[in-house]
Parts: C-alpha cells; structure tokens; sequence
C-alpha cells in the first residue's frame, strides 16, 4: 500500500444498486487510487427513513495519497454523476459514498468529521468493514472494528449477498 487507507461506506437503493456499485468502485479507483480491499455486498433495511427500498452497501478500501477533502469532493462528484439529489436526509438515492476513515486521522471541520460520527452505531456499516478490518482501532474510541460491532446498539438485520 502506497498511502493511507481511506475507507468507504458505498451504498444505493435505487436503480440498479449492483451495477451502480461496481460502477462507483472502478470511479474511485480512477480517481483516488487502487482499491485495496472490498467487502461483500449487504442486504438492509433502509436506516433513519425506513418507507423506501432496502439499500445494497459494501466498503473499500483505498490506498489513497491525498488529503481526505480532496476524497470528499471526488466522492460527492461521483455521487452527481451517477444521479444523485440530495432532497430529504436519509432519503432513497442511487448512489451514497461516505467517508469513515482516513488512517487514523482526527477531524472535524463543516465539511467532514472522521472518523464518521455514527459509524459505531450502524450495522450496516460495521459488518462490512469487520469483514475487510476486523482490527483496525477507531482512533477516537479505541476500540476495534469487531469491538464496535459487538457493542452497536443497531438491531437493523444486515444480510450478506455476495462476495466483491
């Protein structure tokens, strides 16, 4: 790996969310370096806006060189590009790109927060990352990926469909 691991929760509900996946993972490795490791794909309920179709997520991750304001604005112009609005939070979309982790790097700014805020309280999130980084250490919480997991309060049914 020639850079800091920068992991991605890829996710859609519109569409079709297997081919619209596949298309995000070949864009970000375009435009933010060799993705290293890719979970499988996951079957859930839709989270916070629950009246609308189960989402398809997976997470990457990519050997990545910049600063993680750059993966930012390249995740968001992807999200454009494959059709996304942004109309109600927690809405249905094509394609939902959120960064989680930058290596271990801390930050908040209006923009981004990394780690991802909530990441430690959705399954949804965390069974595919234990599945790619079992043991990487939340830098904030310090607590493994697993450890998370075992802790999330989520009791959202997460169903593994196929491998990357």
């Amino acid at each position: 790996m020639n850079g800091t691991p920068l992991i991605l929760l890829l996710g859609s509900n519109l569409g079709q969310s297997p081919e619209i996946l596949e298309q995000a993972r070949a864009q970000l490795g375009q435009r933010l370096g060799k993705i290293e490791r890719a979970s499988s794909l996951y079957r859930t309920r839709a989270w916070g806006e629950t009246n609308q179709p189960d989402f398809l997520n997976q997470v990457v991750s990519i050997s990545f060189s910049g600063r993680a304001s750059t993966a930012l604005q390249a995740a968001l112009q992807i999200e454009l590009s494959m059709g996304r609005t942004r109309i109600k939070k927690w809405g249905a979309r094509t394609l939902d790109i959120d960064l989680l982790y930058h290596g271990n790097a801390i930050l908040k700014t209006p923009e981004l927060t990394l780690p991802h805020p909530a990441l430690h309280l959705r399954r949804f999130t965390l069974i595919p990352l234990v599945e790619i980084a079992p043991d990487f250490v939340h830098p904030v919480l310090l607590k493994t990926q697993q450890q998370l997991l075992d802790e999330c309060p989520d009791s959202l049914e997460v169903t593994r469909l196929s491998e990357a």
